[in-house]
């Protein structure tokens, strides 16, 4: 049986790995002497250590499971990417989920690429491995390309070369990074889209992003709805540039979402200038009512 080589990992990580110095071949069994160099052998997991650069350390519990009983049913059919470190030791330069489900699936070996690379080598190719998993979330990219840009002393186009990617697509991702880390935390965690993100980057006063941010989540904004927002915002600033909008302090935001926890609804603070204000807490119905009141000993 021959394990047939994979073409569709994107430019930048097959140049990396150098179609040419991959040798498909049989299966081969690791021997006392270890795994050959530029071959597709079989690598006993314990002897596999865990690539230090990779930049994802976090891995869907549920996919994993996924990926653990197709194994169990098929084999690893996509074969993970080490460089021998040693007599019987390996480290891993890609393939870190295919190597724990292998290891969930009970496998003592996997079949691997075994290669030679510096370390610059494995981060590049760790982070462009990573940058072409379909279900990355924007910032995760945007970290990764960061990475390869001071850690790997690239410039942007040639980042864009690395990753497919034109150098516009590069820089937005980018700028990303510049945004409060409440907004990236947002971006992270799906709450708000990539299209949502490049309409608050085009705010410049911090305030007018966190405020505008608030409202996308209380209100479930379009995208389209929070592009007439920002302009609408930033024509008002040119008219009366004294005029923002008015975010409550930090404090204030966790008293609401503690509030919001404790009721298991939404809970609005309205504090005014002076220290005064209200809180309101909705209820759904007659019941949601009685509820929240016996929460309040009425």
């Amino acid at each position: 049986m021959t394990y047939q080589k994979k073409t569709g990992l994107g430019k930048g990580l097959s140049a990396l790995l150098d179609d040419t110095e991959i040798v498909q071949s049989n299966r081969q069994q690791v021997s006392n002497e270890g795994a050959s160099l530029g071959t597709i052998s079989h690598v006993k997991i314990n002897m596999v250590e865990v690539n230090p650069f990779q930049p994802r350390s976090e891995f869907a519990a549920e996919a994993l499971q996924e990926l653990s009983d197709s194994i169990k049913l098929q084999g690893l059919i996509q074969p993970i990417t080490v460089r021998k470190v040693g007599q019987n030791n390996y480290q891993l330069i890609s393939g870190e989920r295919r190597l724990r489900a292998s290891k969930m699936a009970g496998l003592s070996e996997v079949p691997a690429y075994v290669r030679t690379a510096n370390d610059q080598q494995m981060l590049e190719m760790a982070l462009i491995e990573n940058i072409q998993r379909e279900n990355l979330n924007a910032i995760e990219v945007a970290i990764s390309f960061q990475r390869m840009i001071e850690e790997c002393s690239l410039k942007q186009d040639e980042l864009g070369d690395r990753v497919s990617k034109s150098r516009s697509t590069i820089t937005n991702y980018l700028r990303l990074l510049k945004l409060p880390p409440s907004i990236q935390a947002s971006i992270r965690d799906s709450e708000i889209s990539m299209g949502h993100a490049r309409a608050l980057i085009s705010v410049e006063d911090v305030e007018k992003q966190l405020y505008i941010h608030k409202q996308i989540i209380k209100e479930g904004l379009s995208v389209r709805k929070v592009e007439e927002l920002v302009r609408q915002l930033q024509k008002d600033g040119k008219s009366n540039p004294s005029v923002k909008p008015k975010v409550m302090s930090f404090q204030f935001q966790k008293i609401e979402d503690d509030l919001a926890s404790k009721f298991g609804t939404r809970v609005k603070l309205k504090v005014q200038d002076k220290g005064t204000g209200a809180i309101e807490i909705p209820f759904m119905s007659e019941d949601d009512l009685n509820r929240i009141l016996e929460m309040l000993d009425w």
